[in-house]
């Protein structure tokens, strides 16, 4: 079984999480792709999220229809900030005959060698890299041994159509009570925002 990890805080998710997700699936025969929500981003330190559990919320909603797509409460047990490494342990242990794959977006590419233990990721899992808006491999300069291992089969790099939509931008409007851009964010998280206001 080919399985893929994709973490993040979602906060919340949209359709740039969704779409190259749904992509990578297709294209690298993926039979599943598991979202891991986590409740304390170790790269964030002191930014106020919504509640995990609320950002857990969204997430399933919004894979509800997603072939493939499902969500893990995984990173939202632990009682500290989740690092990559120990979440591919477990999942390892979970699945031993699965073959692993990591996705993360080119901006985490870039900042993989201040990762906890960054060096063991990319033997527990292989490395794919979704476009990000505002962010070109071409144009950024790796850290030396992060730049031989993006040469390497452990690294796929995906060149897919960005969708430039932003977490930031959508709490950014949320918290001023306008509207969303179409298509933006998935019909049932929507209404769930509306129900919630998680960011008001």
């Amino acid at each position: 079984m080919k399985v893929g990890l994709f973490g993040g805080s979602f906060d919340p998710i949209h359709r740039g999480h969704i779409e190259p997700v749904r992509e990578a699936r297709r294209s690298l025969g993926l039979d599943r792709v598991i979202y891991l929500p986590t409740a304390r981003p170790p790269h964030k330190p002191g930014r106020i999220l919504a509640p995990p559990l609320a950002r857990y919320t969204m997430v399933e909603l919004a894979l509800l229809s997603e072939e493939g797509l499902y969500a893990s409460p995984h990173e939202l047990t632990l009682d500290r900030p989740a690092f990559t490494i120990e979440t591919l342990e477990h999942f390892r242990a979970e699945m031993p005959d699965a073959e692993l794959s990591l996705l993360i977006g080119g901006d985490s590419l870039a900042d993989l060698h201040h990762w906890v233990r960054w060096r063991e990721i990319p033997q527990a899992a292989r490395l794919v890299v979704l476009a990000r808006p505002g962010w070109n491999l071409d144009s950024v300069a790796l850290e030396p041994e992060v730049a031989e291992l993006a040469r390497t089969d452990r690294v796929v790099l995906l060149r897919q159509p960005v969708v430039d939509v932003s977490s930031t931008r959508l709490r950014e409007l949320l918290a001023a009570g306008q509207p969303l851009p179409p298509g933006a964010v998935p019909d049932l998280v929507v209404r769930y925002l509306q129900k919630y206001i998680p960011y008001r």
